[in-house]
Order: structure tokens, then C-alpha cells, then sequence
């Protein structure tokens, strides 16, 4: 019960926080009106592309293709393909569309073959190093925004991710509104006030310095990008915002693929508070830094927000069964809750570009979208994935490119 009480409290503290930085922020944004984040610099920085694969033959493609039109200089950058447990022809794959491949035997996770890759290119003369996943594409000016951002200083960035396939179906259009959402109230708060945002495992990029400090790429857990935000806010390195790098990423179309994948995220990031979470309270007791006590009480959201939900609907079962509640209350809380965000949706759709805009199904969809986080917390604190599932994203491009006639016309 004691446990309870105190991480109740925690909750609370956590939103009262997490609402401060996002207003705050917010203000501060505004006020530092329409500039971009980053003054344009010369083109300087030495990138190392890279994207760990597995069985990504379909689609490995057009992320070379992507990355290989840069509108970035030539000389400056390679693209690196690390293909791990693969049963197709991947490496091919990627070598005809003019990759270079990385022998990464061994490799059992995506984060053992970023440790063996890096550690291959480490001292091969890059500045950076970008990640992505074998199924995006970077729009053009990605390695420019990037570039900006390491001249002015950054030494993590995170750019912008982008539904690929916003009109694939419900599903895959939520995410797109979800990442709008996040980055409103998340990433661009913090990018304004020099927190770190939140380092997802694509779209990213690390100057060789950091790796050098930690001694290359090593993380255990099935969250290695939050394992390694974490081992960066332990030195001191805020994950920098840079909007204008985007990074398109194929969704899920499939409702039930969405659920595991977002339990997975859940886990990862609870395995990875448990692997770093004492290291992080040291810097934080040692160093007083606000960036590691927002990256605390980040890898501290998932158990709060499961404990909460247990004890909302503990209490609302009780109070329904005592008699002291009435049924239609909490029907009622229901459906105002999602005609909000309904609402909150369309604004969502309407702050993005209309090339990522998702149809109406998403918009009338988010709430069950949104309102899935909190058991698949639960479920993620009970029982933990213990294996990454992968996703078929040939699948979900197959959906997107056989709607997107019918999709164009109902836009």
C-alpha cells in the first residue's frame, strides 16, 4: 500500500511537471516566433548512414534511394546498410541500390548489430553517425538540417518522424496525429528550452564524440533508443529537437500489429528505466541537472501511468459496486472524453502538412488509439515482452499503394 501512495504521488508530481514544461515551452516557442531552430551552416559535417535490417529485401530499396538523394554533398556522406538475421536477400538488396553492407554475424537484436557496425566505422573519419530503420525514407534536406544543428553545437539530434502511409487505414493515420501530438506538447517544449527530446530509434543522429565517451555503441536492452537517451542524459547530452529533419516511417495497418508494437515500446522503455534508472538518480544527486531529472521522471511514466490506471478503475469499480457512483457517469465522462478527441484530432490534421493528412476514420479513431495506452501499460508492467516482434512492412506499403487512387480522391 505504501508502494502505491508513493508512486500515486509520483504521477502526480510527473504531470504537474510534464504539463509545466509543456506550457512553458510552448510560450517560449511562440515567443522565438517562426526562425528556423537552426541557422543554415555550411556544409561540414562527415555522415555515416546507417540502418540495421532484418529481412527488409521489399523495402531497403527506397531508404538507399532516399538517403542517396541528399541534397547534401556527396563527398560528405555513405549509406550503410547492417543486415542481422536475415532470411532473404537483404544484403543484395541493398548493395544494388548502392549501399555499402556491414558484415554484422552474430548480431541478435538491433542493437547488437549498431555495436558491431559503429565499432567497424567508428575511427573510419565520420563527424555523425545517423540511424534510421530499414523502412523509412529521409526527405531530401535531412542531412542539411542535421548538419545545421552540429554546427550550432548539438551532439544528439532527433528529427522529425512522418506517417508514410497516413491513408494505408485508421490505424496507420493515428500514428501520424500521435506523433503530431507528441512532438506539440513534447519534443517542441523541449527543444525550446534545451531539454531533450525524445530519442525514438529512427531519424536520429550522434556525433562521433559521444560514441567515443561511452566507448561505442552498448545497450542490452530491447529499448536501445531509450537506453541510449538515457546513457546520454547520464553525460550530460541533451537529445537536440531539429523539426526540420523528417523522417518518413511506414505504420502498421493492422490494429492488432499496432498493439504488440506499442506494447513492445512500453516494455522496452520500462527495461530500459530498470537497466539505467540508478545510474541516471546518480547524475541527477551528483550533477542537479533538469535535463536528467525530465529524462527521469520520463523512464518513470510507464509505471506511474500504470499504477494510476490500476487505481482509477479500482476505485471506480468499488464505487459502482458500493452504489456511491452511477453508471452513467462514467459512460457519460466516456463519450465527452472521446468527442474531444475527436475534436483535438481534427486540429492534429490540420496542423499537418496535407501530403501526411490521414483520413477522417483516423480522426474518429484516435480515441481508442489513445485510450489503449493505458492497458497496454498495465499489461507491459505485468507481463514484459521478452522478444522483439518484427512488423511486415511490405504489407502495410502493399495497403498504401493500392488505396492511394481512392485516397486522392477523397482528399
Amino acid at each position: 500500500m505504501e508502494l502505491a501512495m508513493v508512486l500515486s504521488l509520483v504521477c502526480r508530481i510527473s504531470c504537474v511537471w510534464f504539463a509545466a514544461v509543456a506550457v512553458v515551452g510552448l510560450i517560449r516557442r511562440v515567443a522565438q516566433g517562426r526562425q528556423p531552430r537552426f541557422a543554415p551552416a555550411a556544409p561540414c559535417t562527415r555522415f555515416a548512414v546507417l540502418a540495421a535490417a532484418r529481412n527488409e529485401q521489399a523495402v531497403i530499396g527506397g531508404f538507399v534511394a532516399s538517403i542517396l538523394a541528399q541534397e547534401y554533398p556527396r563527398e560528405l556522406f555513405d549509406v550503410y546498410v547492417l543486415p542481422n538475421n536475415c532470411t532473404d536477400d537483404t544484403a543484395g538488396a541493398a548493395r544494388a541500390a548502392g549501399a555499402r553492407v556491414l558484415d554484422c554475424a552474430g548480431a541478435r537484436s538491433k542493437g547488437e548489430a549498431l555495436h558491431l557496425g559503429l565499432a567497424q566505422l567508428q575511427h573510419a573519419g565520420y563527424d555523425a553517425f545517423c540511424v534510421f530503420d530499414a523502412d523509412n525514407q529521409a526527405d531530401p534536406t535531412f542531412l542539411a538540417r542535421m548538419n545545421d544543428a552540429f554546427c550550432a553545437g548539438a551532439r544528439v539530434a532527433k528529427g522529425r518522424i512522418a506517417a508514410r502511409n497516413p491513408r494505408s487505414g485508421w490505424v496507420a493515420g493515428c500514428y501520424g496525429l500521435y506523433f503530431r501530438l507528441f512532438d506539440l506538447f513534447f519534443n517542441e517544449p523541449r527543444g525550446a528550452l534545451g531539454l531533450s527530446a525524445k530519442l525514438v530509434g529512427t531519424g536520429f543522429a550522434v556525433h562521433r564524440e559521444v560514441l567515443e565517451r561511452l566507448g561505442g555503441w552498448n545497450t542490452v536492452t530491447m529499448a536501445e533508443d531509450a537506453e541510449f537517451a538515457a546513457q546520454c542524459a547520464e553525460q550530460g547530452y541533451p537529445v537536440v529537437w531539429v523539426p526540420g529533419a523528417v523522417t518518413r516511417d511506414v505504420e502498421p495497418v493492422s490494429f492488432w500489429v499496432s498493439l504488440v508494437q506499442r506494447r513492445r515500446w512500453i516494455g522496452g522503455v520500462l527495461q530500459a528505466g530498470q537497466a539505467r534508472g540508478a545510474r541516471l538518480a546518480e547524475a541527477l544527486a551528483r550533477e542537479g541537472r533538469i535535463m536528467t531529472l525530465d529524462s527521469c521522471l520520463f523512464f518513470l511514466a510507464p509505471l506511474t501511468g500504470a499504477m494510476g490506471t490500476v487505481l482509477g478503475a479500482v476505485g471506480t469499480a468499488l464505487a459502482l459496486g458500493q452504489g456511491d457512483l452511477s453508471l452513467w457517469i462514467p459512460a457519460a465522462l466516456t463519450v465527452l472524453a472521446w468527442l474531444f478527441t475527436v475534436l483535438g484530432a481534427l486540429a492534429l490534421r490540420l496542423s499537418l502538412p496535407r501530403a501526411e493528412r490521414p483520413g477522417l476514420a483516423s480522426v474518429l479513431g484516435f480515441g481508442l488509439f489513445m485510450a489503449c495506452w493505458a492497458p497496454l501499460g498495465v499489461l507491459g508492467l505485468l507481463c514484459p515482452p521478452r522478444r522483439w516482434v518484427p512488423v511486415d512492412h511490405a504489407v502495410s506499403l502493399v495497403t498504401h499503394r493500392g488505396r492511394r487512387a481512392w485516397d486522392e480522391r477523397a482528399a
